[in-house]
Protein backbone atom coordinates (compact mmCIF):
# COMPACT_ATOMS: atom_id res chain seq x y z
CA UNK A 1 0.00 0.00 0.00
CA UNK A 2 2.96 2.50 0.10
CA UNK A 3 4.23 2.00 -3.27
CA UNK A 4 2.23 4.31 -5.19
CA UNK A 5 2.66 7.00 -2.41
CA UNK A 6 5.98 6.96 -3.41
CA UNK A 7 5.87 6.69 -7.00
CA UNK A 8 3.68 9.71 -6.66
CA UNK A 9 6.21 11.58 -4.58
CA UNK A 10 9.12 10.39 -7.00
CA UNK A 11 7.18 11.74 -9.83
CA UNK A 12 6.65 15.09 -8.01
CA UNK A 13 9.99 15.42 -6.91
CA UNK A 14 11.54 14.95 -10.22
CA UNK A 15 8.79 17.42 -12.22
CA UNK A 16 9.93 20.52 -9.32
CA UNK A 17 13.45 19.06 -10.46
CA UNK A 18 12.77 19.97 -14.41
CA UNK A 19 10.72 23.13 -13.74
CA UNK A 20 13.81 24.42 -11.24
CA UNK A 21 16.60 23.07 -13.08
CA UNK A 22 18.14 26.13 -15.57
CA UNK A 23 17.66 26.32 -19.12
CA UNK A 24 20.24 24.78 -21.11
CA UNK A 25 21.06 27.45 -23.55
CA UNK A 26 20.94 27.11 -27.17
CA UNK A 27 24.42 27.70 -27.65
CA UNK A 28 25.18 25.05 -25.31
CA UNK A 29 23.74 22.18 -27.54
CA UNK A 30 25.82 20.31 -29.56
CA UNK A 31 24.95 20.44 -33.13
CA UNK A 32 26.99 18.62 -36.29
CA UNK A 33 27.05 20.13 -39.60
CA UNK A 34 28.45 18.61 -42.53
CA UNK A 35 29.94 20.40 -45.12
CA UNK A 36 30.53 18.83 -49.21
CA UNK A 37 32.66 20.50 -50.98
CA UNK A 38 34.71 19.83 -54.76
CA UNK A 39 37.53 21.62 -53.54
CA UNK A 40 39.69 18.78 -52.28
CA UNK A 41 43.10 20.85 -52.46
CA UNK A 42 41.60 23.46 -49.93
CA UNK A 43 40.65 20.92 -47.43
CA UNK A 44 43.84 22.71 -44.98
CA UNK A 45 42.27 26.07 -45.25
CA UNK A 46 38.67 25.22 -44.96
CA UNK A 47 39.71 23.17 -41.63
CA UNK A 48 41.31 26.76 -40.65
CA UNK A 49 37.85 28.66 -41.36
CA UNK A 50 36.12 25.74 -39.64
CA UNK A 51 38.13 26.76 -36.73
CA UNK A 52 38.02 30.03 -36.32
CA UNK A 53 33.83 29.91 -36.51
CA UNK A 54 33.30 27.27 -33.62
CA UNK A 55 35.79 29.32 -31.82
CA UNK A 56 33.19 32.27 -31.88
CA UNK A 57 30.18 29.12 -31.60
CA UNK A 58 31.13 26.90 -29.27
CA UNK A 59 28.38 23.99 -29.43
CA UNK A 60 27.97 24.10 -33.24
CA UNK A 61 30.73 21.54 -35.21
CA UNK A 62 31.47 21.48 -38.61
CA UNK A 63 32.96 18.64 -40.65
CA UNK A 64 34.07 19.86 -44.11
CA UNK A 65 33.79 16.99 -46.65
CA UNK A 66 34.88 17.61 -50.01
CA UNK A 67 34.90 15.39 -53.30
CA UNK A 68 36.82 14.93 -56.52
CA UNK A 69 35.55 17.72 -58.76
CA UNK A 70 34.13 15.77 -61.80
CA UNK A 71 32.41 13.94 -59.62
CA UNK A 72 30.38 16.00 -56.98
CA UNK A 73 27.98 17.56 -58.66
CA UNK A 74 26.13 14.10 -59.19
CA UNK A 75 27.12 12.85 -55.77
CA UNK A 76 25.20 15.78 -54.72
CA UNK A 77 22.32 15.15 -56.58
CA UNK A 78 21.65 12.11 -56.18
CA UNK A 79 21.90 12.71 -52.20
CA UNK A 80 19.59 15.42 -52.16
CA UNK A 81 17.11 13.59 -54.55
CA UNK A 82 17.07 10.71 -51.67
CA UNK A 83 16.31 13.00 -49.66
CA UNK A 84 19.57 13.51 -47.57
CA UNK A 85 22.86 15.14 -48.38
CA UNK A 86 24.98 17.59 -45.92
CA UNK A 87 23.57 20.56 -44.45
CA UNK A 88 25.88 23.20 -46.37
CA UNK A 89 26.41 22.60 -49.71
CA UNK A 90 29.05 24.18 -52.05
CA UNK A 91 26.94 25.61 -54.88
CA UNK A 92 28.55 25.32 -58.50
CA UNK A 93 28.12 29.33 -60.01
CA UNK A 94 24.71 30.16 -62.60
CA UNK A 95 23.21 27.13 -64.40
CA UNK A 96 24.87 24.52 -62.12
CA UNK A 97 22.55 25.51 -58.98
CA UNK A 98 19.48 26.44 -60.91
CA UNK A 99 18.52 22.39 -60.93
CA UNK A 100 18.51 22.35 -57.36
CA UNK A 101 16.99 25.32 -56.75
CA UNK A 102 14.20 24.56 -59.05
CA UNK A 103 13.72 21.10 -57.42
CA UNK A 104 13.33 22.54 -53.59
CA UNK A 105 16.81 21.35 -52.64
CA UNK A 106 17.98 24.40 -51.45
CA UNK A 107 16.64 27.06 -48.55
CA UNK A 108 16.70 30.95 -50.38
CA UNK A 109 18.67 32.96 -48.38
CA UNK A 110 17.28 36.40 -49.30
CA UNK A 111 15.74 36.89 -46.33
CA UNK A 112 18.57 34.78 -44.23
CA UNK A 113 21.78 36.48 -44.32
CA UNK A 114 21.48 40.17 -43.95
CA UNK A 115 25.18 40.95 -45.68
CA UNK A 116 23.69 39.76 -49.32
CA UNK A 117 22.60 43.33 -49.21
CA UNK A 118 26.02 44.67 -49.40
CA UNK A 119 27.00 42.39 -52.09
CA UNK A 120 27.33 43.49 -55.74
CA UNK A 121 24.32 43.08 -57.82
CA UNK A 122 25.87 41.19 -60.47
CA UNK A 123 28.18 39.11 -58.44
CA UNK A 124 25.11 37.45 -57.01
CA UNK A 125 23.91 36.98 -60.47
CA UNK A 126 26.11 33.49 -60.00
CA UNK A 127 23.80 32.34 -56.55
CA UNK A 128 20.32 33.50 -58.14
CA UNK A 129 17.74 31.31 -59.81
CA UNK A 130 16.21 33.02 -62.97
CA UNK A 131 13.11 31.19 -61.94
CA UNK A 132 12.37 32.88 -59.23
CA UNK A 133 14.51 35.49 -58.84
CA UNK A 134 15.52 34.40 -55.06
CA UNK A 135 19.41 33.93 -53.89
CA UNK A 136 20.34 30.60 -53.05
CA UNK A 137 24.00 30.73 -52.25
CA UNK A 138 26.88 33.36 -50.38
CA UNK A 139 28.99 33.77 -53.40
CA UNK A 140 32.45 32.94 -52.21
CA UNK A 141 34.95 34.20 -54.61
CA UNK A 142 35.55 36.04 -57.94
CA UNK A 143 38.15 34.06 -60.75
CA UNK A 144 39.28 35.82 -63.39
CA UNK A 145 41.35 34.38 -66.35
CA UNK A 146 44.75 35.52 -67.86
CA UNK A 147 48.31 35.04 -68.54
CA UNK A 148 50.22 33.74 -65.70
CA UNK A 149 54.23 34.46 -65.79
CA UNK A 150 57.43 33.36 -64.15
CA UNK A 151 58.66 36.60 -63.49
CA UNK A 152 62.22 35.03 -62.81
CA UNK A 153 62.35 33.64 -66.28
CA UNK A 154 61.25 36.89 -67.70
CA UNK A 155 63.88 38.68 -66.11
CA UNK A 156 66.68 36.33 -66.74
CA UNK A 157 65.49 36.48 -70.76
CA UNK A 158 65.45 40.41 -70.56
CA UNK A 159 61.63 40.06 -71.68
CA UNK A 160 58.59 42.60 -70.63
CA UNK A 161 55.12 41.77 -70.31
CA UNK A 162 53.91 42.16 -73.86
CA UNK A 163 51.21 45.36 -75.18
CA UNK A 164 50.47 43.16 -78.58
CA UNK A 165 49.39 40.38 -79.88
CA UNK A 166 52.80 40.49 -82.45
CA UNK A 167 54.69 41.18 -78.99
CA UNK A 168 53.36 37.87 -77.44
CA UNK A 169 54.06 35.72 -80.08
CA UNK A 170 57.71 37.41 -79.59
CA UNK A 171 57.76 36.50 -76.11
CA UNK A 172 57.05 32.72 -76.70
CA UNK A 173 59.45 32.39 -79.26
CA UNK A 174 62.05 34.11 -77.08
CA UNK A 175 60.94 31.40 -74.58
CA UNK A 176 60.85 28.40 -76.93
CA UNK A 177 64.63 29.44 -78.23
CA UNK A 178 65.74 29.33 -74.66
CA UNK A 179 65.07 26.25 -74.11
CA UNK A 180 61.73 26.97 -71.73
CA UNK A 181 58.08 25.63 -72.66
CA UNK A 182 56.54 28.80 -73.62
CA UNK A 183 52.74 27.82 -72.36
CA UNK A 184 52.38 25.11 -70.04
CA UNK A 185 48.48 24.54 -72.00
CA UNK A 186 47.70 21.21 -72.96
CA UNK A 187 44.05 19.59 -74.08
CA UNK A 188 43.85 16.69 -73.08
CA UNK A 189 40.63 18.23 -70.75
CA UNK A 190 38.29 20.01 -72.27
CA UNK A 191 37.82 22.43 -69.50
CA UNK A 192 41.30 23.64 -69.76
CA UNK A 193 40.61 24.60 -73.63
CA UNK A 194 37.63 26.44 -72.24
CA UNK A 195 39.83 28.45 -70.07
CA UNK A 196 42.21 28.75 -72.60
CA UNK A 197 39.66 30.57 -75.08
CA UNK A 198 39.04 32.24 -71.65
CA UNK A 199 42.32 34.40 -72.20
CA UNK A 200 42.48 34.65 -75.73
CA UNK A 201 38.77 34.96 -76.86
CA UNK A 202 37.87 38.24 -75.18
CA UNK A 203 40.61 40.87 -76.88
CA UNK A 204 39.30 39.28 -79.81
CA UNK A 205 36.01 39.07 -79.97
CA UNK A 206 35.17 42.15 -77.63
CA UNK A 207 32.47 43.16 -75.35
CA UNK A 208 29.78 43.94 -77.97
CA UNK A 209 30.04 39.88 -79.36
CA UNK A 210 29.20 39.15 -75.82
CA UNK A 211 26.05 41.16 -75.33
CA UNK A 212 25.20 40.49 -78.99
CA UNK A 213 25.45 36.86 -78.93
CA UNK A 214 23.63 36.00 -75.02
CA UNK A 215 20.38 38.45 -76.85
CA UNK A 216 20.79 36.54 -80.01
CA UNK A 217 20.96 39.20 -82.18
CA UNK A 218 24.18 37.14 -83.64
CA UNK A 219 25.35 33.54 -83.69
CA UNK A 220 28.80 31.78 -83.05
CA UNK A 221 29.19 31.41 -86.21
CA UNK A 222 29.70 35.39 -86.22
CA UNK A 223 33.44 35.77 -88.17
CA UNK A 224 34.38 37.75 -84.49
CA UNK A 225 34.03 34.54 -82.73
CA UNK A 226 35.82 32.66 -85.20
CA UNK A 227 38.58 34.85 -84.99
CA UNK A 228 38.87 34.16 -81.57
CA UNK A 229 39.24 30.81 -81.87
CA UNK A 230 41.67 31.31 -84.69
CA UNK A 231 44.48 33.19 -82.69
CA UNK A 232 44.23 30.49 -80.14
CA UNK A 233 45.64 28.25 -82.51
CA UNK A 234 48.54 30.91 -83.57
CA UNK A 235 49.75 29.79 -80.24
CA UNK A 236 50.07 26.20 -80.82
CA UNK A 237 53.67 26.28 -82.01
CA UNK A 238 54.21 27.19 -78.43
CA UNK A 239 52.25 24.58 -76.68
CA UNK A 240 54.50 21.25 -75.03
CA UNK A 241 54.76 18.65 -77.34
CA UNK A 242 52.13 16.22 -78.07
CA UNK A 243 49.80 18.95 -76.37
CA UNK A 244 46.82 16.61 -77.05
CA UNK A 245 47.83 14.10 -73.88
CA UNK A 246 48.90 17.31 -71.89
CA UNK A 247 46.29 17.31 -68.70
CA UNK A 248 45.78 19.67 -66.15
CA UNK A 249 48.39 18.39 -63.20
CA UNK A 250 51.12 18.03 -66.26
CA UNK A 251 50.58 21.67 -66.85
CA UNK A 252 50.54 22.88 -63.06
CA UNK A 253 53.68 20.67 -62.73
CA UNK A 254 55.26 22.39 -65.44
CA UNK A 255 54.88 25.93 -64.76
CA UNK A 256 55.50 25.46 -60.80
CA UNK A 257 58.92 23.29 -61.85
CA UNK A 258 59.63 26.65 -64.08
CA UNK A 259 59.62 24.82 -66.96
CA UNK A 260 57.23 26.90 -68.67
CA UNK A 261 57.53 30.52 -68.70
CA UNK A 262 53.52 31.23 -68.91
CA UNK A 263 50.45 29.81 -68.66
CA UNK A 264 46.90 30.61 -69.47
CA UNK A 265 45.11 30.07 -66.11
CA UNK A 266 42.53 31.19 -63.95
CA UNK A 267 43.47 32.95 -60.62
CA UNK A 268 42.95 30.18 -58.76
CA UNK A 269 46.17 28.87 -59.62
CA UNK A 270 47.99 31.77 -57.42
CA UNK A 271 47.54 29.82 -54.19
CA UNK A 272 47.87 26.63 -55.51
CA UNK A 273 51.66 27.53 -56.95
CA UNK A 274 52.33 29.04 -53.78
CA UNK A 275 51.77 25.83 -52.04
CA UNK A 276 53.91 23.79 -54.95
CA UNK A 277 56.37 26.35 -55.25
CA UNK A 278 56.60 28.89 -52.64
CA UNK A 279 59.70 30.44 -54.40
CA UNK A 280 57.79 31.29 -57.28
CA UNK A 281 57.35 34.57 -58.39
CA UNK A 282 54.27 34.95 -60.84
CA UNK A 283 53.28 37.60 -62.71
CA UNK A 284 50.10 38.40 -64.20
CA UNK A 285 48.88 40.52 -67.53
CA UNK A 286 45.81 40.33 -69.84
CA UNK A 287 45.71 39.10 -73.49
CA UNK A 288 46.71 42.02 -75.49
CA UNK A 289 45.65 43.16 -78.21
CA UNK A 290 45.72 42.72 -82.26
CA UNK A 291 46.89 46.67 -81.87
CA UNK A 292 48.19 49.27 -79.55
CA UNK A 293 45.71 51.23 -77.89
CA UNK A 294 43.03 48.74 -77.98
CA UNK A 295 41.09 47.67 -75.48
CA UNK A 296 42.29 44.55 -73.78
CA UNK A 297 40.00 42.15 -71.99
CA UNK A 298 40.07 39.91 -69.15
CA UNK A 299 37.45 37.39 -68.17
CA UNK A 300 36.23 36.98 -64.87
CA UNK A 301 33.06 34.88 -63.33
CA UNK A 302 31.69 34.27 -59.88
CA UNK A 303 33.02 30.86 -59.12
CA UNK A 304 30.49 29.38 -56.72
CA UNK A 305 28.75 30.14 -53.76
CA UNK A 306 27.64 28.41 -50.58
CA UNK A 307 23.77 27.17 -49.45
CA UNK A 308 21.93 25.22 -46.99
CA UNK A 309 19.99 21.98 -47.21
CA UNK A 310 16.47 23.13 -47.58
CA UNK A 311 15.78 19.64 -45.47
CA UNK A 312 18.18 20.15 -43.26
CA UNK A 313 17.67 19.12 -39.22
CA UNK A 314 19.63 22.23 -37.99
CA UNK A 315 18.76 24.96 -40.35
CA UNK A 316 19.23 27.59 -37.16
CA UNK A 317 23.14 26.39 -36.58
CA UNK A 318 23.40 26.19 -40.70
CA UNK A 319 22.60 29.48 -41.53
CA UNK A 320 24.65 30.91 -38.16
CA UNK A 321 27.76 29.28 -40.13
CA UNK A 322 26.51 30.72 -43.68
CA UNK A 323 26.43 33.97 -41.86
CA UNK A 324 29.92 33.84 -40.95
CA UNK A 325 30.76 32.91 -44.76
CA UNK A 326 29.07 36.22 -45.36
CA UNK A 327 31.27 38.25 -42.64
CA UNK A 328 33.90 40.69 -43.54
CA UNK A 329 36.40 38.78 -41.15
CA UNK A 330 35.84 35.25 -43.32
CA UNK A 331 36.27 37.14 -47.00
CA UNK A 332 39.42 38.64 -45.27
CA UNK A 333 40.84 35.20 -43.95
CA UNK A 334 39.48 33.34 -47.32
CA UNK A 335 41.40 35.98 -49.25
CA UNK A 336 44.67 35.54 -47.15
CA UNK A 337 45.05 31.94 -46.90
CA UNK A 338 44.16 31.42 -50.41
CA UNK A 339 44.87 33.66 -52.33
CA UNK A 340 41.84 34.18 -54.31
CA UNK A 341 39.53 37.59 -54.86
CA UNK A 342 36.78 37.25 -52.13
CA UNK A 343 33.55 37.96 -53.19
CA UNK A 344 32.43 39.45 -49.87
CA UNK A 345 32.44 43.55 -50.37
CA UNK A 346 35.24 45.29 -48.37
CA UNK A 347 38.15 42.92 -48.37
CA UNK A 348 41.53 43.85 -49.27
CA UNK A 349 43.88 41.46 -50.89
CA UNK A 350 46.84 41.48 -49.41
CA UNK A 351 49.33 39.37 -52.06
CA UNK A 352 50.27 42.44 -54.56
CA UNK A 353 49.85 40.09 -57.20
CA UNK A 354 45.86 39.40 -56.17
CA UNK A 355 45.90 43.15 -55.45
CA UNK A 356 46.87 43.52 -59.17
CA UNK A 357 44.26 41.46 -60.56
CA UNK A 358 41.68 43.32 -58.64
CA UNK A 359 42.76 46.10 -60.46
CA UNK A 360 42.77 44.88 -64.06
CA UNK A 361 39.39 42.90 -63.60
CA UNK A 362 38.31 46.25 -62.71
CA UNK A 363 39.99 47.94 -65.85
CA UNK A 364 39.18 45.19 -67.98
CA UNK A 365 36.51 42.43 -66.81
CA UNK A 366 34.58 40.81 -69.25
CA UNK A 367 31.81 37.97 -68.76
CA UNK A 368 32.89 34.64 -68.83
CA UNK A 369 31.16 33.61 -71.83
CA UNK A 370 29.99 30.01 -71.99
CA UNK A 371 29.55 30.17 -67.69
CA UNK A 372 27.60 32.93 -67.31
CA UNK A 373 25.44 32.86 -70.07
CA UNK A 374 25.05 28.83 -72.11
CA UNK A 375 25.11 26.80 -69.31
CA UNK A 376 21.69 26.81 -68.59
CA UNK A 377 20.54 23.73 -70.85
CA UNK A 378 22.05 20.52 -72.56
CA UNK A 379 24.18 20.33 -74.53
CA UNK A 380 26.03 23.44 -72.32
CA UNK A 381 28.08 25.89 -73.99
CA UNK A 382 31.10 25.09 -72.41
CA UNK A 383 30.15 21.12 -72.96
CA UNK A 384 30.08 22.20 -76.57
CA UNK A 385 33.23 24.53 -76.72
CA UNK A 386 35.01 22.31 -74.93
CA UNK A 387 34.28 19.50 -77.27
CA UNK A 388 34.51 21.59 -80.71
CA UNK A 389 38.31 23.03 -79.47
CA UNK A 390 39.75 19.60 -78.65
CA UNK A 391 38.46 18.58 -82.34
CA UNK A 392 40.43 22.13 -83.61
CA UNK A 393 43.33 21.43 -81.73
CA UNK A 394 43.71 17.97 -83.02
CA UNK A 395 43.16 18.69 -87.04
CA UNK A 396 39.91 16.88 -86.79
CA UNK A 397 37.68 19.89 -87.47
CA UNK A 398 37.91 23.28 -88.88
CA UNK A 399 37.18 26.29 -87.13
CA UNK A 400 34.29 26.77 -89.01
CA UNK A 401 33.04 23.32 -88.56
CA UNK A 402 33.41 24.11 -85.01
CA UNK A 403 31.04 27.19 -85.13
CA UNK A 404 28.37 25.60 -86.91
CA UNK A 405 28.46 22.53 -84.38
CA UNK A 406 28.16 25.07 -81.13
CA UNK A 407 25.66 27.21 -82.97
CA UNK A 408 23.73 24.34 -83.57
CA UNK A 409 24.21 22.64 -80.30
CA UNK A 410 22.60 25.65 -78.29
CA UNK A 411 19.72 26.61 -80.84
CA UNK A 412 18.39 23.35 -79.82
CA UNK A 413 17.64 24.83 -76.11
CA UNK A 414 18.35 28.62 -76.76
CA UNK A 415 15.50 30.15 -76.97
CA UNK A 416 17.11 33.28 -78.36
CA UNK A 417 18.65 31.02 -81.19
CA UNK A 418 15.21 29.69 -82.15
Amino acid sequence: MHAPRITVSLVLLLLAGLILAPAVPVSAQEVNLTFWSWRTEDQAAYDQFIQAFEAENPGIHVRFVPYKNTEYNTIVATALQAGSGPDIIHLRAYGGLEPLADAGYLMPMDDQVEALKAFNPDVLRGATNRKDGKVYGVPFALQTVQVLYNVRVFQELGLKEPQTWDELLQVAAALKKAGYIPFANGAKEGWTLETFFGAVGPSFYGPEFYSEVVAGETTFEDPRFKAAVEKMLELRPYLPESYMGVGYTDMQVMFAQELAGMMLAGSYELGTFAQMNPNLQVGVFPIPPERAGEPAAMTMYVDGSYGVNAATKHPEAALEFIRFLASREYGQMFADTLKQISAVPGTQPQDPVLAELVQLMEAHGTPYLMLTAFRYGQPSGSTLLQNELQGVFAGKLSVEQAARNIQKGLASWYEPFQ
